[in-house]
């Protein structure tokens, strides 16, 4: 075992890594996961996998929280993909796949943090266990950072949305 993972938490974990590294360069270079582009696919592949690989995972006892976190990621996907491909949502549909392709990033970091913090530094970890309090802390603080992620991205689309503005143009 390697730094106490299996085997298929080791791939687990390197997919996973990549889906984040792909989410992190969509972000900053595009604002948003893009479905339509090479970064946008890996990040969306490499996290459909990392659910399925996690949900052969059971080191905590059997089916848990983040078998649970996996389900809803792949719904989460499922839905931006509808508001992409098929328009489901109307005219709502590429704010509801921007903001669920972000919200499935959120998702990665809880898992992300939580691991790290209960197994690094080897022999010492940040924090005894996944139930931690500081956990909830650091997850709160995750989500005010997609909540305001996610409202800025709104508002570009917005703004582009709108005839004669450009998103360097504010709105009178």
């Amino acid at each position: 075992m390697v730094y106490g993972l299996t085997p298929l938490g080791v791939i687990h974990t390197l997919i996973s890594l990549i889906a984040v590294a792909a989410g992190l360069v969509a972000l900053f270079r595009d604002k948003r996961i893009v479905a339509g582009n090479t970064t946008g696919r890996i990040y969306i592949w490499a996290t459909v996998l990392t659910c399925l690989t996690g949900f052969g995972i059971f080191q905590h006892g059997g089916f848990g929280k983040p078998h649970v976190l996996g389900i809803v990621t792949l719904v989460v996907l499922g839905v931006a993909w509808l508001a992409g491909r098929r328009r489901l949502f109307g005219g709502a549909s590429p704010y509801v796949e921007t903001v669920s392709y972000s919200l499935t990033f959120f998702f990665h970091m809880i898992p992300g943090v939580t691991e790290t913090t209960t197994r690094l530094p080897l022999g010492k970890p940040l924090l005894p266990n996944a139930d931690a309090p500081e956990l909830q802390a650091v997850a709160g603080a995750l989500f005010l950072v997609f909540l305001i992620g996610a409202t800025w991205q709104c508002l570009q689309l917005r703004s582009r949305s709108r005839p004669g503005l450009t998103a360097a143009t504010p709105a009178a």
